[in-house]
């Protein structure tokens, strides 16, 4: 039931990612800095203290008594994640939602994935899954292959990326209607969010201590009911205010060179409207963050975990990119391309929740045998 629950929560946070770029499409007569900002400070301001203010009692308690070390490593990598999640809002733009998704967040997984466990290999940590495990285990060779499918369905998906470049190309019409696509400066950008948005699976566990502050305190209250569901949402605090700084910053840069801070009480453009979708979208957002919280108390924070919750947000995009019509009149090879891409990250996403169950049945097997050991 660990297992189950566990993906359930990162489907539902992969929803939510995956779905947050939606109700920006409903702001009018904003420049893109303007909108991104203001949802932002909902992402990253307002809605991860509310959230950890109803879920943790005293969080900001268990901030301040948390080493200035702890606190600097879990900000810089919440900076890192905010120059990630900066250029993700970029690489959706030229894109789109499908492929921009795709891309970015495959590579992300990756980089998520793999990282840690190359560290902890060279700096061991108790709990923490090492390269060396993953590569001499059962459980730990699927979830690699999993991983080796995931980037294989991301190149498949980036082949349809420049299928479609290159009809779009070619029909004026449709490129009359796609004018913001541009495939070149988008891959960069992608590869560059998907590198440094993988910096939140880090800034998780830089600030570990903070969570696990959250958790001992839940247990010795309910010393029966697990792990604490919402423990990580102290450690949220703390990384998006690095990301509020990133952003903030960059938007406020675009607002002043493109003289664009007239939008923010502009009349001429629905402001209500537009001030409440940009909050729509930064709090679905932080939801993806509020869910993964929740899935990686039942999972925990190791390749398995992050590959599931970014390949759900990656089908979740490009469900919505397909609704959307960005596919909307390219051939049928570019067409079937990506839905063959978007078929292999589902496999990869089998594939790696079958490693994951061998893991747990191994724990399980090993807590039976230290149980008998005991008794005699």
């Amino acid at each position: 039931m660990q297992i189950i629950f566990g993906v359930i929560f990162h489907f539902i946070g992969g929803f939510a990612s995956g779905s947050f770029y939606i109700p920006y499409k409903k702001v009018k007569g904003w420049a893109w800095e303007s909108f991104w900002i203001v949802g932002g400070i909902f992402s990253w301001l307002i809605v991860p203290p509310l959230a950890a203010w109803l879920t943790i009692p005293h969080f900001f308690d268990i901030i301040k008594g948390t080493s200035g070390h702890i606190l600097a490593y879990t900000y810089m990598f919440g900076v890192l994640w905010g120059i990630g999640g900066l250029t993700y809002g970029l690489g959706v733009r030229y894109l789109g939602v499908s492929l921009g998704s795709t891309i970015i967040l495959g590579l992300c997984s990756i980089f998520g994935a793999l990282v840690p466990s190359v560290y902890y290999q060279f700096n061991p940590k108790a709990g923490k899954d090492t390269i060396e495990v993953l590569a001499t285990t059962d459980w730990g060779r699927l979830v690699l292959i999993g991983i080796a499918v995931c980037v294989l369905g991301i190149i498949i998906c980036g082949r349809a990326g420049s299928l479609k470049e290159k009809e779009l190309s070619k029909d004026r019409e449709v490129a009359t209607n796609n004018t913001e696509y541009k495939f070149g400066l988008g891959i960069i950008v992608a590869i560059i969010s998907g590198v440094l948005s993988a910096c939140f699976a880090f800034g998780i566990d830089a600030g570990k201590e903070m969570a696990n502050t959250a958790d001992a305190a839940w247990k010795a209250i309910h010393p029966n009911e697990g792990n604490f569901l919402y423990q990580n949402n102290v450690t949220y605090v703390v990384i998006l205010w690095g990301g509020l700084t990133t952003n903030f910053i960059w938007c406020m840069i675009l607002n002043a060179r493109n003289k664009t801070f007239g939008n923010y009480t502009d009349n001429k453009t629905p402001l209500f409207k537009n001030y409440l979708f940009s909050a729509l979208a930064g709090t679905t957002w932080f939801l993806q963050f509020f869910f993964y919280g929740m899935g990686e108390s039942r999972l925990g924070n190791g390749a398995s975990s992050w590959i599931l919750h970014m390949a759900f947000i990656i089908l979740v995009a490009n469900m919505w990119g397909l609704l959307l019509k960005e596919w909307k009149g390219v051939s049928k090879k570019a067409f079937t391309t990506v839905i063959v891409g978007i078929a292999t990250i589902i496999l990869s996403v089998i594939i790696v929740g079958k490693g994951n169950k061998l893991k747990d049945d191994e724990a399980k097997a090993k807590q039976v045998v230290k149980v008998s050991n005991l008794i005699k």
